[in-house]
C-alpha cells in the first residue's frame, strides 16, 4: 500500500459560469521514505496541489490518504516549507524553530526542547546565526529556517512547495545540496515540486510532470536511476539525465500547446471603416465630424428651370 495516495482529485475555484477547474483526475502514489518530484508551469496548479495534501484546502473530487488515513486538514504529520520562508519577524531564529516544536510537543522539559532546536539549527549549518531574527539573514538562510522548522516537527513526510525558487543561482543551487545532504542522512518521505526539471532529476527519486492549466492533470512517473550522490556538473554528461529531461520538458511542452488549442477561437471584429481623409474637415467655415468612406452618399439631383 502506497504511504501517500491521491486518488481521482479534482479542485477548482469560482462560482457558477465563472468557476475555474484547476486540478482534475489527479492520481499518485508515494512510497514511505521516497522523495517525489513534481514539474509544472507557473500557475498551473502545482501549490493547489501541495495545499491539498497540507490539508489546507479541501478537494472537491477524490480522497488523499496519508498511511491509510484521509486528510482532512492540517496536522503534525505534514511539515511544510512555503515560498515566502512564514517566519515570524520578532523572534530569532531558535525562537522561530523552538515555537514549531512547543506546538507539537508541549509537554517535553525545557532543556530537551532546547537540545532539539540546536541539533536542527546546525543540521541546516545556522548556528552562529542561532539569534539573529530574520531581518537580519539572507534569503538563503531564512529558507534554512523554514527547513529546519519543518523537520524539527518530526513529520512523516515533507511538502516543499517551491523553497528554492526566490533564491538566486548561486544559493539555489548551495540549498540544493543542503536538501539533497539531509534527505540521505533522515529519509523522509518529501513531494517537492518546482518549475524546475533539472532541480527535479538532481534532487528526487521520480519525477512527475503536471500538465499546463487549466485542468491540470499528472503525466507518467518518470525513475531517476542515476546513481546517489549526483553532481550538477557531472549531471550534463550523463546520458540518461538528458533523456528524462527530454520527456518531462516535451510533455509540459505539449501539454501547453493542446491548451492553446482548447482556448482558441475565432476573432471578430467590429466593421469599422477609416476616415477618408481626402473629405475637408471644414466646410464654408464650418468643422464637420470625420468622414468614412461607407457614409459617403452619391445622388444625382435635377434642378428643373
Amino acid at each position: 500500500m502506497a504511504y501517500l495516495e491521491l486518488k481521482n482529485v479534482g479542485k477548482g475555484y469560482g462560482v457558477n459560469g465563472r468557476r475555474t477547474e484547476v486540478l482534475r483526475g489527479i492520481n499518485l502514489e508515494v512510497k514511505n521514505g521516497e522523495f517525489v518530484a513534481i514539474v509544472g508551469f507557473s500557475g498551473a496548479g502545482k501549490t493547489t496541489l501541495i495545499s491539498l495534501i497540507a490539508g489546507l484546502i479541501q478537494a472537491d473530487a477524490g480522497s488523499l490518504l496519508l498511511n491509510g488515513s484521509e486528510i482532512t486538514g492540517p496536522g503534525r504529520d505534514r511539515g511544510v516549507v512555503f515560498q515566502n520562508y512564514s517566519l515570524l519577524p520578532w523572534l530569532s531564529v531558535f525562537e522561530n524553530i523552538l515555537l514549531a516544536v512547543e506546538a507539537v510537543n508541549p509537554n517535553w522539559p525545557a532543556e530537551k526542547k532546547k537540545e532539539h532546536v540546536e541539533k536542527f539549527i546546525a543540521l541546516v549549518n545556522l548556528t552562529p546565526a542561532r539569534d539573529k531574527r530574520p531581518a537580519e539573514l539572507s534569503g538563503g538562510m531564512r529558507q534554512r529556517v523554514s527547513v529546519a522548522r519543518a523537520l524539527a516537527m518530526d513529520p512523516e513526510i515533507l511538502l516543499l512547495d517551491e523553497p528554492l525558487s526566490a533564491l538566486d543561482a548561486l544559493t539555489r543551487a548551495t540549498l540544493q545540496d543542503e536538501i539533497s545532504r539531509i534527505w540521505q542522512e533522515d529519509k523522509k518521505t518529501v513531494v517537492m515540486i518546482t518549475n524546475d526539471p533539472d532541480e527535479g532529476i538532481l534532487l528526487a527519486d521520480r519525477i512527475i510532470p503536471l500538465s499546463a492549466g487549466p485542468s491540470a492533470t499528472l503525466g507518467q512517473p518518470i525513475e531517476i536511476d542515476i546513481p546517489r550522490p549526483r553532481d550538477r556538473k557531472e549531471l550534463n554528461h550523463v546520458p540518461r539525465f538528458k533523456e528524462i529531461r527530454r520527456e518531462v520538458i516535451e510533455f509540459m511542452l505539449h501539454s501547453k500547446g493542446a491548451q492553446h488549442a482548447a482556448v482558441s477561437k475565432k476573432l471578430v471584429l467590429p466593421d469599422i471603416q477609416p476616415e477618408d481623409l481626402s473629405v475637408p474637415r471644414i466646410s464654408m467655415g464650418a468643422r464637420h465630424p470625420p468622414v468614412r468612406r461607407n457614409e459617403i452618399k452619391e445622388e444625382n439631383v435635377e434642378v428643373g428651370p
